[in-house]
C-alpha cells in the first residue's frame, strides 16, 4: 500500500514533468512566434517595395514622351544658337519675337 508520502512524492513527479513540458511548449512557441515576425516584416518591405511598381511604371510612360519630343527641342535649339551666332541685338530679337 502506498502511503500519503509516496502520493506527494508522485505528485510532485508529475507536477515537475508537466511543468517541463509547458516550459518546452513556451520555448518552441517563442521560436515560432520570432520566425512568423520575421517572415511578417519580410512581407511589409516586399509590399512597400512593391506598392511603387506602378509609379515607376508611369514614369517611363513621361520619360518615354519627353524622350520622343527630344529631337525636335535639339532642332530648336540649334537654330537659336545660329541666329544668336550672326545677330548682334539677339536679346532685342527675343523679346520682339523676331524668332
Amino acid at each position: 500500500m502506498i502511503t500519503w508520502l509516496g502520493l506527494l512524492v508522485i505528485g510532485l513527479a508529475v507536477v515537475g514533468v508537466v511543468g517541463w513540458l509547458l516550459n518546452a511548449i513556451l520555448r518552441e512557441a517563442q521560436t515560432i512566434e520570432k520566425g512568423a515576425g520575421a517572415i511578417w516584416d519580410g512581407g511589409k518591405r516586399v509590399a512597400n517595395n512593391t506598392v511603387h511598381v506602378p509609379d515607376l511604371i508611369r514614369t517611363n510612360h513621361y520619360v518615354g514622351k519627353i524622350l520622343a519630343g527630344v529631337p525636335g527641342l535639339h532642332g530648336d535649339l540649334e537654330r537659336i544658337r545660329k541666329h544668336a551666332e550672326t545677330c548682334p541685338g539677339c536679346p532685342q530679337c527675343v523679346m520682339g519675337g523676331k524668332l
